[in-house]
């Protein structure tokens, strides 16, 4: 017997023995952030793959990615007990600048590729709430224009490059335009490998490029890691560091130190601070986490220069865990880019505004009116051995 088929009718109003028909559930607006965590997530749903493991991933096996944030978790706060403090001074200064917090944004490049605000709206949104920003030399954005757009101090960070002159005038350009200081990477005479990003044959658009370049420096900039072996210039030594002061008479920090030697070799170089770096374990896969190497250096340089970090700050525990071990204050990078994808100009606000406020929670929490009184005695170390917390993405 053949089966009769039945054409599908509405189901008709509800009646005896009839349910009604089940609404469709509301649609869920997206969860506010909470923690500048938050936006990694939010991040991640708005770009494209290949774009989101360029700004998320780090070199090799991802081992010294992986750690920085994890050092961070393993560290205890100890708490205070009836502090009587009503609201704590949360500023900081740095190279003759008060910030309202001890936190700066990374140079990170590229803030186009997570959205159309780009450098300048990440630069408005720190002007807003008193914090530095670090201009990446692969802005994609003119520095000059970045400039117009912030209210709080710019620095410019620097790759030494082949071409002759190219460093240097960006260094002028930079004084010019009213940036405070120079920032030279001194760990990277070429990009690691990156996997993540070979693996997906990682292009920059071809809207987006390093605005700032110009000639054989420029050339080849879509692939980042092949650019490098062919634009950076491996014989750089520690006399750029006068040089690049010399030419812009601005004051030079020397950014990717891990080690006691290197902080000795910075000092003895001029450099007018130090900031201990892995190039955000994008650089030598299995290099030490920044707050393992923070006390090194810190102990090494002897007050001779401030001492910054970045490298793994997710939170305002972990501003205050750096500041108590040593660093004058710390940078934040993917935290800032999550921010502007998730919600252009105003999401990186919301995220630095979160950040400030965590950070003033807890000083109060641990103790402290004012930044000055942070110490070691504030924070318990974790012992060798300790397992690491697991990682969500970001």
């Amino acid at each position: 017997m053949t089966a009769t088929a039945h054409p599908r009718t509405p189901p008709g109003p509800a009646g005896p023995g009839r349910a009604a028909p089940r609404p469709l559930p509301p649609t869920r607006p997206r969860p506010t952030a909470l923690t500048p965590a938050d936006f990694a997530e939010q991040a991640r749903t708005q770009l494209p793959p290949d774009v989101w493991d360029f700004i998320a991933g780090g070199a090799g096996r991802e081992r010294t990615l992986a750690a920085n944030q994890a050092v961070f978790d393993a560290v205890r706060l100890r708490p205070r007990a009836l502090p009587g403090i009503e609201e704590p001074d949360t500023s900081v200064e740095v190279l003759g600048s008060r910030w309202a917090v001890p936190v700066g944004i990374a140079p990170v490049a590229y803030h186009g590729l997570a959205h159309p605000d780009g450098e300048c709206g990440t630069a408005a949104a720190a002007g807003r709430v008193g914090v530095p920003l670090v201009v990446s030399t692969f802005a994609g954005q003119l520095l000059e224009r970045v400039a117009e757009a912030a209210t709080a101090p710019l620095w410019l960070q620097l790759y030494w490059f082949r071409e002759p002159g190219l460093t240097l005038g960006l260094a002028r350009r930079a004084a010019a335009a009213g940036y405070r200081a120079l920032v030279l990477t001194v760990d990277t005479p070429f990009t690691g490998r990156r996997l993540r990003d070979l693996r997906n044959g990682f292009e920059v658009p071809a809207h987006i490029g390093p605005v700032n370049l110009a000639g054989s420096a420029a050339a080849g900039a879509a692939t980042p890691g092949a650019h490098s072996r062919l634009a950076f210039d491996r014989s750089l030594d520690w006399g750029a560091v006068a040089r690049l002061r010399d030419e812009s008479g601005l004051p030079v920090l020397a950014k990717g130190v891990l080690t006691d030697s290197d902080a000795e070799a910075a000092v003895a170089a001029g450099v007018a601070g130090i900031i201990v770096s892995n190039h955000g374990g994008r650089q030598l896969d299995g290099a030490p986490a920044t707050l393992d190497a923070l006390p090194e250096v810190v102990a090494a340089v002897r007050g001779r220069c401030p001492v910054l970090l970045d490298g793994g700050v997710r939170g305002g525990t972990d501003v205050l865990a750096a500041l108590a071990l040593g660093a004058r204050a710390v940078f934040v990078g993917r935290p800032a880019l999550y921010a502007l994808a998730a919600g252009g100009t105003e999401g990186v606000h919301r995220m630095l505004t979160l950040l400030a406020e965590e950070f003033a929670d807890t000083m109060v929490l641990t103790g402290h009116a004012t930044t000055d009184t942070i110490n070691a005695a504030t924070v318990v170390q974790p012992g060798p051995g300790r397992p690491a917390p697991d990682r969500s993405p970001g």
